[in-house]
């Protein structure tokens, strides 16, 4: 190994997930680069490595940089996040950086990333993808999100706290709620779920068990055009049971504005269906 930094993947939850290059890599490291040292220090005892630990967060990562940059020059250090692939949504960017920038060797050791193992998931087109990060947090936030995901033209994946999942799937799915939609829980580790269809569907089965939906969460969201564009021209039968779920919540007229916004369809065939479907309930 040469003197610089090494970018190392560890599991997002199997342990077993972990590459013997990742573990070679760590071993043979004068130090290891990480956001928790206790969080990091659970997985370095179960595969019997001890190492110097130096904690890397957003707020001290300049001054961890001005402190270590002699031992990045003549040593061998890693970076590790608390689980995955170092530096998505995590601190380790402005590291990164001043090794290109002072001629630093960096190299990645690649491994797990719930992103990829999300979209791999998710049965949805990933050819094309653009990832958003973490959802905001506040209800004004998260509806502007939604507007965001509304005009992107490829499919969506992003981070999400599990006490924002049920509030977010619910103005999704008062919003886009023909939108093909993948909500993973825990991936890789033994209460692993994912939940799949429209987000009016996921929403109403999240709701059943959203009370013991603790752990991490990624979704992933079909490009809303190519949604928009099916629902244009008919009443397809997804359109349909949308109609049927929206009664049981909200009033004929709101029903027909809300499937009138999901595409072009004239709202006196919306208004039709709808009533028709109101009669038989």
């Amino acid at each position: 190994m040469e003197n610089g930094l090494y970018i190392v993947s560890t599991p997002i939850g199997n342990l077993s997930d972990i590459s013997s290059r990742a573990i070679k890599t760590l071993e043979d490291s004068d130090m290891i680069i990480c956001e928790n040292p206790k969080h990091s220090l659970k997985l370095l005892s179960k595969i019997g490595i001890k190492k110097k630990l130096i904690s890397l967060h957003d707020y001290n990562e300049e001054v961890v940089i001005e402190k270590i940059k002699e031992n990045l020059k003549n040593k061998k250090l890693s970076l590790i996040s608390d689980a995955g692939s170092p530096l998505i949504s995590d601190p380790g960017y402005k590291l990164v950086r001043f090794c290109a920038q002072n001629n630093i060797y960096v190299t990645v050791i690649p491994g797990p990333s719930s992103i990829t193992s999300a979209l791999q998931i998710s049965s949805i087109p990933i050819n094309k993808y653009t990832f958003h990060g973490f959802v905001p947090k506040t209800k004004k936030g998260i509806e502007e999100f939604i507007e965001i995901l509304e005009k992107n033209q490829s499919t969506s994946v992003f981070f999400i706290s599990r006490h924002k999942v049920l509030s977010f799937l619910e103005i999704l799915s008062e919003k886009l709620p023909t939108l093909k939609i993948a909500v993973c829980k825990e991936l890789t580790k033994i209460n692993e779920r994912v939940f799949l269809g429209s987000s009016i569907d996921v929403y109403n089965d999240f709701k059943k068990v959203s009370k013991n939906s603790l752990g991490e969460f990624v979704i992933v969201v079909e490009e809303s055009s190519k949604n928009r564009k099916k629902a244009q021209n008919e009443l397809t039968p997804d359109i349909i049971k949308v109609i049927d779920k929206l009664l049981d919540k909200f009033s004929l007229t709101d029903t027909v504005e809300i499937v009138h916004k999901i595409g072009s369809l004239a709202k006196k065939e919306i208004y039709k269906k709808a009533l028709d479907i109101q009669n038989e309930k």
